[in-house]
């Protein structure tokens, strides 16, 4: 059967984690992956590190990941190879991200190590792509229907021995309950725990001891004590048979693990809609005017592409004719179609809405911020939080001490009966099997990543979350992070009998043949009254002068707009810039500009006050310029006149003072402050993401984005901590339970199973962000404040 491949664009050339579609599967296998040897073929899924030339980074996909164990046996199986210089395994998404020199190594030799360590490797959009992944999912859930079904079986057959009363049940009638479960177990213990077997196999040929050991060793312990019980009813172990424990136990852990992969996919589903995202191929132009569909892995810079609606744009361009809307949903955050025409840019991966359009391609493959976004993702997928690593570690020795403890329980119970005892050591090797200690950490992390991922916020750090959870204090960069990247008019003043509508209109007559940010303003705030104008002329640096139709039975007028000198009125301070407006007779009007907040600003800063932060603006404008905008904003702390190193030394200051710190900018600037915080938040329309040095990215530019962070670390580590207490206080309650030989195997098989279980629902909260409860406010960053008007109203004066 031929296996289904991700559609591969030029953007996906480069990006780890993709593949081409005319590379059959077959190489990874004979000759032990040597045609991964070939730069061609591993340069698909690895780049090349900007802080470490010479030295490039792979991902690998991994098969048979079972257990927090086998994180750190891969771990160590890779990283003494030759030319690898790290080696980060994430459990919880199955991927390893390998550091190495291409000059001293090979990825077969990782492939060959991983065979020889008992797990198959491939390329991490291999496994993304298709069939051997979708085919391990189903195969697990074929494995778990049967263990439920046989569970149902077995314990009907069991319900008579423990409910029928002395002498109410002949032997044979019990012998033949007993035969009948036998034979419904051995499907569960040949199919269904074949997972289990294979890695606790794995484990004990590398002399390690895996989460999947104790397990193991309790369902064997368990069926074959009951099969010679089965046999020999009057032996030794003839007490008491434990099949419904067993299969029990089996059905209830697979649920854990389908629950767990399920949570793993929903959480990956962000990063599979951005590989899938891209089209197989597209229709290029030639210069002759003819046309071809072509890969897009051929499409180069300077192509002109032909994107028809419903595809999506596989390269950034520009568009050259055409009129349309386009989708940046998955990209950006930005949830409502956007106007593209003639001129305007594009970005790979966003949906085309509307007509054709003809696209000249300007940045493929890596160089995207499709690709910058996949790689950033990918990145993120292999970390694992402090927590996680520590808990990796923890297991270990705890896993061998729950071996040790089950055979001196065997021993020590021994002389009261070979079968209780058995008992009472196959209760601990179940209840102590700490995958909900494995599961809390990053089932939490991955589930709150993979919904800030839908939200439109790239998490670059997931240990950024557990340092998010205890920020006290917000500092915002003021420029293009609480601001646009536009100025508005703020106030108007206008000569006494002309209203401020019609002095906006006048302005906007001759604003609109100038393209200066001011005439720009003074267009968007006339709100599309228009009034022709003639014979205009744009005096560079000074203003706008022209004719203006008059009333009805008036003659035209003579309009000057620009600086006070080219008006021709007295200049008078002001902490704004500002604007004049003046015809033959003198002054008419004075319109006062200022920065623009950013949408969203208010609201974000409401947001923020909720959870009980404080808020602080640092800049490098004018300190006047500073405080007003940190007061249209409802900021009370704000300074100006920061340089980088004040940045670095106030929020020094604030961390020595006990604070946590989480610092917002736009991402491009004061690298050492971002650095130096708790935490770093990018927010901004034109983000570098592969270079951008912050802990989350929120694209699109909204800031609300923030608070959504902040609250998503602070419910994670609730999650997290809810997670730990349960796991902890069920082995400090179950463990002395089963060693005092309270606790039957088919209870500890429940409460395992139910601690997993537990614990990867409650994760599986944080796969969404709830909404604020507070209203909002309606807020606006452009509205204008009505000056005296009419009698009172006094020119500027100098």
């Amino acid at each position: 059967m031929q296996s289904a491949t991700l559609p591969v664009g030029p953007a996906q050339a480069g990006i780890p984690g993709f593949r081409d579609p005319e590379v059959p599967d077959s190489r990874l296998r004979g000759n032990d992956g040597v045609v991964l040897d070939d730069p061609a073929e591993w340069q698909a899924f690895s780049r090349e590190l900007r802080t470490a030339p010479g030295t490039w980074e792979s991902y690998l996909a991994i098969e048979g990941i079972y257990c927090a164990g086998c994180s750190l046996t891969i771990e160590d199986a890779l990283a003494g190879l030759p030319g690898v210089r790290s080696v980060e395994v994430n459990g919880a998404t199955a991927t390893a991200r390998i550091t190495w020199v291409p000059g001293q190594g090979r990825p077969s030799q990782w492939l060959r190590a991983l065979e020889r360590a008992g797990y198959r490797g491939l390329p991490a959009g291999d496994q993304l792509a298709a069939a051997p992944r979708r085919q391990a999912q189903r195969l697990l859930l074929w494995r778990w229907l049967v263990a439920g079904f046989c569970m149902m079986q077995v314990m009907m057959y069991a319900v008579p021995a423990y409910v029928a009363e002395p002498g109410e049940m002949t032997g044979d009638v019990a012998a033949l309950l007993r035969w009948a479960a036998w034979l419904l177990t051995l499907p569960v213990l040949l199919f269904s725990c074949r997972p289990f077997f294979a890695s606790a196999w794995r484990d004990l040929r590398n002399a390690r001891i895996g989460m999947d050991v104790p397990v193991s060793l309790g369902i064997l312990i368990a069926f074959f004590a009951s099969t010679a019980a089965t046999f020999d009813p009057s032996g030794p172990l003839g007490g008491e048979v434990w099949y419904d424990s067993v299969t029990m136990f089996v059905f209830f852990l697979l649920s854990g693990r389908l629950l767990e992969q399920r949570l793993r996919d929903r959480t990956a589903g962000a990063l599979e809609a951005l590989v899938r995202r891209l089209p197989e191929t597209v229709e290029r132009i030639a210069a002759d005017g003819s046309s071809q569909r072509v890969p897009v892995r051929q499409v180069a810079v300077g192509d002109t592409l032909r994107i028809r609606a419903g595809e999506v744009f596989p390269a950034d361009g520009r568009v050259l004719e055409g009129d349309t809307h386009v989708d940046e949903a998955l990209l950006t955050g930005e949830s409502k179609p956007l106007r593209r025409g003639a001129g305007d840019a594009v970005v790979a991966g966003s949906a085309n809405l509307g007509g054709t359009v003809l696209v000249a391609a300007e940045r493929t493959g890596a160089a995207t911020r499709f690709g910058q976004i996949v790689q950033l993702m990918e990145r993120a997928s292999v970390e694992k939080p402090g927590l996680a690593r520590l808990a990796d570690r923890i297991a270990t020795p705890f896993l061998l001490g729950v071996v040790l403890a089950a055979a001196g329980a065997a021993a020590w119970w021994w002389p009261q009966g070979p079968g209780h005892a058995l008992g009472i050591a196959v209760a601990i090797l179940i209840v102590t099997c700490p995958c909900a200690l494995s599961l809390a950490t990053p089932a939490a992390t991955l589930a709150a990543a993979g919904a800030l991922a839908r939200r439109g916020i790239l998490v670059r750090r997931l240990e950024a979350l557990e340092s998010g959870a205890s920020v006290d204090t917000v500092v915002f960069d003021k420029t293009g992070t609480l601001t646009a990247d536009r100025i508005a008019v703020r106030t108007v003043r206008t000569r006494d009998g002309l209203p401020q509508d019609d002095a906006l209109a006048l302005a906007a007559a001759l604003a609109r043949h100038s393209l200066h940010p001011a005439s720009r303003a003074l267009v968007a705030a006339a709100a599309g009254v228009e009034q022709p104008a003639r014979d205009v002329r744009e005096h560079a640096g000074q203003g706008v002068e022209g004719w203006i139709a008059g009333r009805p039975g008036q003659p035209p007028r003579h309009l000057r707009l620009g600086s006070a000198a080219f008006a021709r009125v007295p200049a008078q301070p002001a902490e704004v810039a500002q604007v004049h407006l003046a015809d033959e007779a003198g002054w008419l009007a004075t319109f006062d500009l200022d920065e623009t907040v950013r949408d969203g600003a208010l609201r974000a800063v409401e947001s923020l006050r909720e959870l009980g932060l404080g808020l602080q603006v640092l800049s490098g404008d004018q300190d006047e310029a500073v405080q007003r905008l940190a007061q249209r904003a409802g900021i009370a702390e704000a300074a100006g006149r920061q340089s980088p190193q004040d940045k670095l030394a106030h929020v020094t200051r604030l961390q020595e003072a006990g604070r946590r710190v989480a610092m917002v900018g736009d991402g491009m600037n004061d690298g050492p402050v971002l650095a130096r915080a708790d935490i770093s938040i990018a927010v901004g329309d034109a983000v570098p993401v592969a270079q951008a040095r912050s802990d989350f990215i929120v694209q699109g530019g909204q800031l609300d984005g923030v608070a959504a962070v902040l609250r998503q670390a602070r419910r994670t580590q609730r999650v997290v901590r809810q997670n730990l207490a349960w796991a902890a206080g069920y082995n400090a309650v179950c463990v002395p339970l089963a060693v005092a030989g309270l606790m039957p195997p088919w209870l500890a098989g429940l409460g395992m199973a139910a601690s997993s279980l537990l614990v990867v629902l409650n994760a599986a909260r944080l796969a969404r962000i709830p909404e604020p409860s507070f209203p909002r406010r309606r807020e606006s960053s452009a509205s204008l404040t009505p000056a005296s008007e009419g009698p009172g109203s006094p020119p500027p004066r100098g």
